[in-house]
């Protein structure tokens, strides 16, 4: 039996609740129905991750069961009977607020990077004899900003749809405050990465620094930071920082019932990265985190700038 789009967009509800984490914070202060758009935008992308993450199946395989489920998806998109109650509800805010298919692809293009490894595949010199090192990186910075552009950008794209905008800047501002929210959690995950065999610091980077990718994988085995080591996250961290001007700027670009949940969520990711610069920059030792308790705090000052909007909106 098919679901309402009520039922439909209740169980996006319980999905992103469940698994957003940062980003269920800021869908909080948003209107009901864009949250409900943002839930079920969540809860679309949710699944193509876990897909692609299904590391219980080859590479091969988790991308043939993305190209199936996507086709599925593309049936419900043009009318198809579908019972699939995220189907239900991403085709509703589709409709709703102008969302493209082609931005939708790119978000499932988005969870499936990691699973098209063009990318350097790097060996360290003279280790192959006894331990070869093989991981998935990234040459340079361009090459590496087309990564955070589809695992990131896009996703702010579509969430700017839902936002609603008039200024066609905002699209642009909306790019990169994604490729700043992806730096940073780059920076926080560079240990669980390269367990995974994956860095993401640009191998431009890791060689003007003088850090290299054997260097990167004995800090996860306990060693410490080196000067050089703390320079080259520091240099990241100044990149991430300069996106987040970005961010900035597209608020007052977005309609006023959506402003303070983009704020409260620049405001988290932002919190992140200055956990990680004052920690100066030991992402190694332990995971670094915002604690609940102050995303608790940023996202009550968030919905008291969603009153005041609203009082403004009735004066």
């Amino acid at each position: 039996m098919t679901v309402s789009i009520d039922e439909a967009y209740a169980i996006c509800r319980q999905i992103a609740r469940r698994e957003a984490k940062n980003f269920y914070y800021a869908f909080v202060a948003l209107p009901k129905a864009k949250r409900d758009a943002i839930c079920a935008v969540y809860a679309f992308m949710r699944h193509a991750d876990d897909l692609s993450d299904d590391e219980t199946k080859s590479r091969g395989e988790r991308r043939n069961d993305l190209d199936r489920w996507l086709a599925t998806w593309h049936d419900a998109a043009q009318g198809k009977a579908t019972d699939d109650p995220v189907f239900i509800a991403l085709r509703d805010a589709q409709s709703r607020f102008h969302i493209t298919t082609d931005l939708l692809d790119q978000l499932v293009q988005g969870t499936a990077m990691d699973l098209h490894p063009a990318h350097t595949n790097h060996h360290s010199p003279g280790s192959e004899a006894v331990h070869p090192l093989r991981f998935d990186t990234y040459a340079t910075f361009e090459d590496l900003y087309r990564y955070c552009y589809y695992v990131a950008s896009v996703v702010g794209l579509v969430c700017i749809r839902i936002f609603e905008y008039t200024d066609a800047h905002a699209e642009k501002l909306a790019e990169e405050t994604g490729i700043a929210f992806q730096l940073t959690n780059i920076l926080r995950d560079v240990r669980e990465d390269a367990e995974r065999d994956r860095i993401y610091l640009p191998l431009e980077d890791m060689e003007r620094f003088g850090v290299s990718i054997d260097e990167i994988r004995k800090l996860t085995n306990g060693h410490h930071l080196t000067l050089n080591q703390r320079e080259l996250l520091e240099f990241e961290a100044k990149r991430a920082e300069h996106y987040y001007k970005s961010g900035e700027a597209l608020l007052p670009l977005i309609a006023a019932d959506a402003r303070p949940a983009l704020w409260v969520l620049i405001t988290i990711y932002h919190r992140l990265l200055c956990r990680i610069e004052d920690r100066n920059f030991d992402v190694f030792t332990e995971r670094v985190s915002v604690p609940t308790t102050a995303k608790l705090a940023i996202l009550a000052r968030g919905l008291v700038r969603t009153l005041v909007n609203r009082l403004r909106g009735k004066s």
